[in-house]
């Protein structure tokens, strides 16, 4: 028996209610736990329905562990499906996108697939006559995740068979996307292209946290936003002189921690929850010409104001992604063990929105989220030296204690300073409910 297969006391133990064990981050048995539990439980984001627009086109990620195919069916619905043969377990598809045409063929055996799953034909399929094949599982053709979920474009999937809802999952958090749509004078958006790619050695948990850790911009960003900043000041430019878009983008991160705490952090029930209650990084941007005009048409003049006016900084939708709404990007944070992470960083186009918000937001992404950023190698020397650190063992517990409140209600919206570290409690509150949801007392050890 190993010390946390089976023992559901055992893992709700490792969080309290200011301080969390350093196993949920090093631990290998408690990351095979998540991508069994966690990753099946919760509803986890797949891709956007733009990835495949037509009839036959498919796209493939990971779900936990999981390999799925994201892909549009003949009825014009998107199925999300696991990426293997019922037969021998055969990868389908290997390639990231494509098209299929009407159906999946295996490799290895032939047995082909509709693009919602159903088996199509065999080869010599005589030879399982009177044999029960048409009761078993695979008689039945590909599998289908447990349930899925296209929320104005964003597809969502739980691989549980039961479970929580979506609208129960989400809440009153799906306000973050739907402002981000709304953006758009179609009230559509479009994947701009394929993610940056950016691989961490460190337990996908600390890259979700930072997404609202307000603490360390000022500090871990001193050396690459702050050097900008002061090399921008030594040019001695004029009074009033505009800051280069560049410029705009990056000097936010060197704001003062009154700038942090004034901007508010929001948290919502399972996990999910927000910087940039009142203001935000992205709030200064310099207006886009004839964009308003645009949004109006759809939205009227004072909807149009109130959506641009809302500026959230960043927005975690437990228990691994992260958006921005105004600037029209998604982070997943992917894990591959318990010490790796690989970061897909996506920018969306607001369709019939003026081109120049795409570019700023593809500028963005380079300058932030790209293997070759600067800002972004800050917090991945933080992210693998906390790796590293925990391995220590002089303490155990990792605090969280920030503006904590021993009686704390995880169960409504709030709205707190901007410095507190209740979002990251908040997180693992949903990680303790959705890892130990199917978790006997006591289950048989793997």
């Amino acid at each position: 028996m190993t010390r946390y297969t089976g023992d559901k006391a055992a893992v709700a133990a490792l969080v309290q209610g200011h301080q969390v064990h350093r196993d949920v981050y090093i631990d290998p048995e408690v990351y095979r736990l998540e991508m069994k539990h966690l990753f099946a439980n919760a509803w986890i984001f797949v891709g956007h329905d733009s990835q495949t627009p037509n009839k036959g086109d498919y796209f493939t990620t990971m779900v936990g562990d999981q390999p799925v195919i994201q892909v549009r069916h003949t009825d014009g619905e998107i199925y999300v499906l696991y990426n293997r043969c019922p037969h021998k377990g055969t990868k389908l598809v290997i390639d990231r996108t494509g098209n299929t045409g009407k159906f999946f063929r295996c490799p290895y055996h032939a047995w082909s697939f509709k693009t919602d799953g159903c088996l199509l034909a065999i080869p010599l399929k005589k030879g399982y006559e009177n044999t029960g094949f048409d009761q078993t599982d695979a008689g039945h053709g590909m599998k289908s995740v447990g349930a899925v979920m296209n929320y104005r474009g964003f597809i969502f999937c739980r691989l549980a068979e039961e479970g929580i809802s979506f609208e129960d999952f989400f809440g009153g958090s799906l306000s973050s996307i739907d402002n981000m749509v709304d953006r758009s004078p179609a009230q559509r958006l479009e994947v701009a292209g394929p993610p940056l790619r950016y691989m961490h050695k460190c337990n996908w948990k600390m890259l979700v946290e930072n997404q609202t850790d307000t603490c360390h911009p000022m500090v871990a960003h001193e050396s690459s936003a702050g050097t900008a900043v002061r090399l921008w000041k030594e040019l001695d430019m004029p009074e009033g002189t505009p800051l280069p878009p560049a410029m705009e983008i990056i000097a936010p991160f060197t704001s003062p921690y009154e700038f942090f705490e004034n901007m508010g952090i929001r948290t919502w029930p399972n996990g999910h929850g927000h910087t940039g209650v009142h203001h935000s990084i992205h709030s200064n941007y310099t207006e886009i010409p004839g964009y308003l005009d645009k949004l109006s048409a759809t939205h009227g003049e004072e909807k149009a104001r109130a959506i641009l006016g809302e500026n959230r900084h960043n927005t975690v939708y437990f228990p691994n992604i992260m958006i921005k709404g105004p600037i029209q990007q998604l982070r997943v944070f992917i894990p591959l063990a318990a010490d790796k992470t690989l970061v897909e960083s996506y920018i969306y186009r607001l369709v019939d929105a003026p081109e120049e918000l795409t570019a700023r937001t593809a500028m963005y992404n380079r300058m932030i989220n790209a293997p070759t950023s600067i800002v972004g190698h800050d917090d991945l020397e933080m992210y693998e030296r906390a790796q590293e650190g925990l391995q220590a063992d002089g303490m155990e517990w990792v605090n969280i204690q920030r503006l904590y409140d021993p009686d704390e209600d995880f169960e409504q919206e709030s709205v707190l300073n901007g410095t507190t570290e209740k979002q990251m409690r908040n997180q693992f509150h949903a990680w303790v409910k959705f890892m130990t949801h199917d978790m006997p007392a006591r289950e048989a050890a793997e």
